[in-house]
């Protein structure tokens, strides 16, 4: 049985992916503002001739169209066309796993380094997303689970806990994350899902479909049976970000007809939430590149616990999700 998922050959526009209309739209022009600043900063927007030989998911090479106007607000139009390709993590992607985890909690000066190596050394479970025979090594996206007991001694882990601890300032919400955090850590996967902006949206369900495949496998063919019970995951707990209206709790509540409460900036964060047994959001000091048209929203960090038999349910949400966009 093949560990990833099969390749697919395709042209693909970007598009954010919500629920919502309006969700959708004020996403769409979020992440246009963001991919053409990453444009600027990073070596994505080049063409990739390389055929598709290796294991994985490919498209054509990443090549960004963006529609110029006489107005700052340009319109983007996102062609997206990769030869990029799912491949197991190894120590050469250092560098490209901690670019993309750089703000992952928030502006707080923890172990990222310790953290990325654990992802990087558990190659078993977990993907990255880049452009195969890449000499530069550019990532894309970076999935994994990590066992938050297995790891439990290590500083970075320690770290993440205190952070949780720290930004949970919901008193109904605190207590259930310290039980999660403690007594129910030995079957506690940490879902760790990090991508550039403006990956097609439809890699996700290959993507997710890969990471819990690995899990189920790993309960399987890890060749210690502590290995094996570290991947029994019953809950999963995802550090993600948001935008949330301003007034969203406040007395004046936003219209449903004109603009959500929540902006999710990725699509699968909305089945999340919506499986989730809690969750809690808090303010991010790291000032995030937004649209003029979220100037009503403020940029928030989104912690869910999720329960492990939801996990069925989420990938079926996400393939129709995506299918259906």
């Amino acid at each position: 049985m093949p560990r990833k998922p099969r390749r697919h050959h395709r042209q693909l526009k970007t598009r954010p992916i919500t629920f919502s209309p309006f969700a959708r739209s004020i996403a769409q022009m979020a992440s246009a503002s963001m991919a053409k600043r990453q444009m600027r900063d990073s070596k994505f927007n080049r063409r990739s001739t390389h055929e598709d030989e290796g294991n994985g998911v490919a498209m054509r090479s990443l090549e960004e169209k963006t529609k110029q106007s006489d107005s700052s607000d340009s319109e983007f139009e996102g062609v997206v066309q990769a030869d990029i390709s799912f491949f197991d993590p190894k120590p050469s992607d250092f560098h490209g796993v901690k670019t993309l985890l750089q703000t992952y909690l928030d502006d707080k000066q923890w172990d990222l380094s310790g953290f990325v190596d654990l992802i990087l050394e558990q190659s078993t479970v977990g993907t990255v997303v880049k452009i195969e025979d890449d000499e530069d090594e550019g990532l894309f996206a970076v999935v994994s689970a990590l066992n938050l007991w297995r790891y439990r001694e290590q500083r970075c882990m320690k770290e993440l806990k205190d952070f949780l601890l720290q930004v949970c300032q919901e008193k109904g919400i605190v207590d259930q994350l310290r039980l999660l955090l403690g007594e129910q850590t030995h079957d506690l996967g940490l879902l760790v899902s990090q991508r550039v902006v403006n990956l097609p949206p439809q890699l996700l369900p290959h993507l997710y479909d890969a990471l819990f495949d690995e899990v189920s496998w790993a309960t399987e063919d890890e060749p210690m049976e502590e290995l094996r019970n570290s991947f029994r995951f019953q809950q999963y707990i995802i550090v993600s970000k948001i935008y949330k209206h301003k007034n969203a709790e406040g007395k004046r509540k936003p219209s449903i007809d004109e603009e959500e409460a929540i902006i999710y900036i990725k699509p699968e964060d909305e089945i999340f939430h919506k499986v989730s047994m809690w969750s809690f959001s808090f303010p991010l000091r790291t000032k995030q590149l937004a649209a003029q048209e979220l100037k009503n929203y403020k940029s928030m960090g989104l912690v869910m616990a999720v329960e492990a038999d939801k996990i069925p349910a989420f990938r079926q949400e996400l393939r129709s999700l995506i299918s259906e966009s």
